[in-house]
Order: C-alpha cells, then sequence, then structure tokens
C-alpha cells in the first residue's frame, strides 16, 4: 500500500486495535489483488461484520465496493456510480478487437445457455466453453484474434476451459467476478438481448425494462456484436 494510501485510511485505522488493523489491511489487500474472489473463512477480515465494515469503508474512499461472490467469497469492484461517471467520460481499457473477443466469449459461454435454460442464476461460471471454430466466425483476423485472447488472458477476464481435448475453448475469467450486481445484470440482459433477441428469457428482460424492441433490430444488434467492421 503506497503511503498517500496509508495517510488516507489512517482516520479510519487510527481507533482499531493493532490486530484488528492488521486483519482489515490483509483483506482491504486481498479483495484488491487477488487474482480470484477470496473465501471469507481465509480471513478474519471478512468473517468478522465489524472488521469488514471498516474494509468497506476503506475501499469507498477510493471508489470501491466489496462484491460477494457466490455467499462465501469476496472480491472488490468500482462503485455503480464510479463506474457510470468513468463510461461517461470514455473511459475504455480494451481496445475495439479485445472488446469484440470478449464479448464472443461471453455470448456462447453465458448468454445463448443462459438463454436455453442450461445456466441459471447471475454467475459467470460457465460448463460452456467457446471454442476456437466459434471464434473463426468473426470478422478478425487469426493474428488479431489470437492477440486478443492472449490479452484478455493476462487481464483475468477469460480463461481456458480444464477440457482440452477437441483444442483450446474458453469461459469468462475471474475479474468478471468484480462486478457489482446492477453492473453485472446489465451487462447479461445485453447479451441475452443480442444473442438470442425472440427468446422467452429476452422477453421477459424487455418487459422488465419496459422496452419492446422489435425482434429486427435485436438481430441487427446481434450481428454488430458478431464482427468488427
Amino acid at each position: 500500500m503506497s503511503e498517500s494510501q496509508h495517510a488516507l485510511f489512517d482516520p479510519l485505522l487510527q481507533d482499531l486495535s493493532d490486530r484488528a488493523r492488521d486483519e482489515v489491511l490483509a483483506a482491504f489487500s486481498a479483495v484488491q489483488y487477488a487474482a480470484h474472489p477470496v473465501a471469507e473463512v481465509q480471513l478474519a477480515g471478512l468473517r468478522d461484520v465489524t472488521l469488514r465494515r471498516q474494509v468497506q469503508k476503506m475501499l469507498k474512499l477510493i471508489g470501491r465496493v466489496l462484491v460477494q461472490v457466490d455467499g462465501t467469497h469476496w472480491t472488490s469492484g468500482y462503485s455503480d456510480d464510479i463506474a457510470a461517471a468513468l463510461t461517461a467520460q470514455g473511459w475504455q481499457p480494451l481496445s475495439v478487437v479485445d472488446r469484440a473477443v470478449l464479448v464472443l466469449v461471453l455470448i456462447h459461454s453465458v448468454a445463448i445457455p443462459r438463454s436455453e435454460g442450461i445456466l441459471t442464476g447471475d454467475s459467470w461460471k460457465s460448463a460452456r466453453p467457446t471454442t476456437v471454430d466459434e471464434l473463426r466466425t468473426t470478422k478478425i483476423s487469426g493474428e488479431e484474434r489470437r492477440l486478443a485472447l492472449q490479452r484478455l488472458r493476462a487481464a483475468g477476464l477469460i480463461q481456458l476451459s480444464g477440457d482440452h481435448s477437441g483444442g483450446p475453448s474458453y469461459i469468462p475469467g475471474p475479474q468478471l467476478q468484480r462486478l457489482t450486481p446492477a453492473a453485472r445484470r446489465r451487462l447479461q440482459d445485453q447479451l441475452i438481448l443480442a444473442a438470442a433477441p425472440a427468446s422467452p428469457i429476452a422477453e421477459a428482460i424487455r418487459a422488465r425494462n419496459g422496452t419492446a424492441t422489435p425482434l429486427d433490430d435485436a438481430s441487427s444488434s446481434a450481428e454488430q456484436e458478431e464482427g468488427v467492421a
């Protein structure tokens, strides 16, 4: 943790005992920097509600929140208002090609299985990997696709599936767990509307949002997601 962060957090931590302070700092560092969500049982700063509240206060000071995963793990992510502000300012860390490849993986591994009722809940976990053949249907060149997959894996946004019998295939990566529930639902809704606009779950999404997107408009959106012009 940097010296400036220590100065920022000191008012929150100064009244804690040395042990409690260490537990809170350990939990803060874990949810901020661990590659995967952290099991609650591993850290007192996450198990103890009072200490966890201090972690939440620390994260709030830097525009982040605690995000619970599967009811037993924790990570951190941008708060919804900060994410909205960054988006409004045009902040986008991924290139167009990287975004297109990521969207394809999410559509094939999450959106389509969910629209078919194969995948339930709002988790990014998927038993339906995206194959390289499915990624070849886009207008992205093989070299661009290969480099994009490398970058997305390095960023933790996708990962190799455990089954390599048919060649490499990909599933969503652990960094997507950092999305808040609201952000996760928005993204998953958009993916389903693009991938399966005529499905019952897409109809339910439009009804919930009070929209009535024509099927041909939604199909056009799906085509746009499938490639980069």
